[in-house]
């Protein structure tokens, strides 16, 4: 899950004259037979953060909206210069990456679904450390904070008021051994990765959270090109239907299950893989990965999907993502970032799909 963020504007701006001369795929033609391929950006390797869309393949889902495949491409990587590219149709991607594209280089791309309502990220310190609690507690604290990740970072602090000058920022990768070591006081985490990490070695930990601190945006979005969108309503409908199909079962089988199903395709990625995926990130946890499960179904159920619906993002929601944004200087409009009309359609017509929890 590691979110290019500012370097996805640059990635953007390579692309973008090539935007009016791709090729698109086919238009839908309005049913739901017979779509064919697309595929579909990953923005991190397959692990449990695409639960819902291996469901969606084990189950028939996709097969059954029409499509001969959906192609789900491993990242790490935003979309966003693919999107533009139609090296793909559709990119699961974070409003941070693809607000930053749109407010720096007016890239034609709309966030049409959200898997999570709450992002990830956090100040991952240790209880009997720094433990910090509070944004406050930020203050006079080195904190380790991945270079892709400044932006986001800077956003926490000033939504909360804080002097940077105030806050000794040490580069780190996405290693938590730092925190671990007391190098520095607090380190830029994801809930569902690093933080679980250090918990399983034994440690005590304290999250700051982001959604909760100031910084509350959407992530892991269904983002599309503004052509794409218009071209194709009713396959996005129907691929967007087998998602909702498939991550309700993420909340309805037992997580031993889910294990063994994200098990299956992290290990067929690492066979296909041509730059040694397990050699890289080793072999599946399945501890570390049903706490992970747990830890995103946090992050992906709220009380507004309970009452309107997975991937579905309320205006409330798109206000508070687009001032996270402006607090990070990119400066973009809830009609600019966000198109939600089919997955609100989709809800209208079959509001049983509403119904993902046991």
């Amino acid at each position: 899950m590691r979110r290019f963020v500012r370097t996805a504007a640059l990635a953007a701006a390579a692309t973008l004259t090539l935007a009016g001369c791709a090729g698109t795929a086919p238009a839908s033609s309005g049913g739901s037979d017979d779509h064919g391929e697309i595929s579909v950006q990953y923005s991190w390797i397959k692990n449990e953060e695409f639960a819902g869309e291996f469901y969606a393949y084990d189950k028939g889902y996709y097969e059954d909206a029409g499509f001969s495949d959906v192609v789900g491409i491993s990242g790490p990587d935003t979309g966003v210069a693919k999107l533009l590219s139609n090296t793909v149709q559709v990119a699961l991607s974070d409003a941070a990456s693809v607000g930053a594209a749109i407010a720096e280089e007016d890239t034609p791309l709309k966030i049409i679904g959200a898997t999570f309502q709450k992002n990830p990220f956090t100040i991952l310190s240790l209880a009997d450390g720094a433990n910090i609690t509070t944004p406050q507690d930020l203050v006079g604290k080195k904190i380790g904070v991945q270079d892709s990740n400044a932006s986001v970072f800077a956003a926490l602090l000033n939504a909360n008021g804080i002097d940077p000058a105030d806050v000794e920022v040490v580069p780190v990768d996405f290693n938590p051994t730092p925190v671990m070591n007391g190098e520095v006081d607090g380190f830029m985490a994801y809930l569902t990765n690093e933080a679980l990490t250090v918990e399983l070695a034994g440690y005590d930990v304290t999250n700051l959270a982001y959604a909760e601190n100031g910084v509350p945006y959407v992530a892991e979005t269904f983002t599309v090109t503004d052509q794409y969108l218009a071209e194709n309503q009713e396959l996005l409908k129907d691929f967007l239907t087998a998602e909702i199909k498939g991550w309700t079962h993420v909340f309805q089988e037992p997580v031993d299950d889910t294990v063994s199903l994200v098990e299956k395709y992290y290990n067929q990625a690492a066979d296909e893989s041509k730059d040694g995926l397990e050699s890289t990130f080793g072999a599946l946890d399945p501890k570390k990965t049903a706490k992970g499960i747990e830890a995103q179904n946090l992050l992906v159920s709220t009380e507004e999907t309970e009452a309107n619906g997975l991937f579905t993002i309320s205006d409330d929601l798109k206000k508070q993502t687009v001032a996270s944004l402006g607090a990070a200087g990119w400066d973009v409009s809830v009609d600019d970032l966000f198109d939600t009309s089919i997955i609100d359609g989709i809800y209208k017509e079959n509001p049983d799909l509403k119904d993902y929890l046991p």
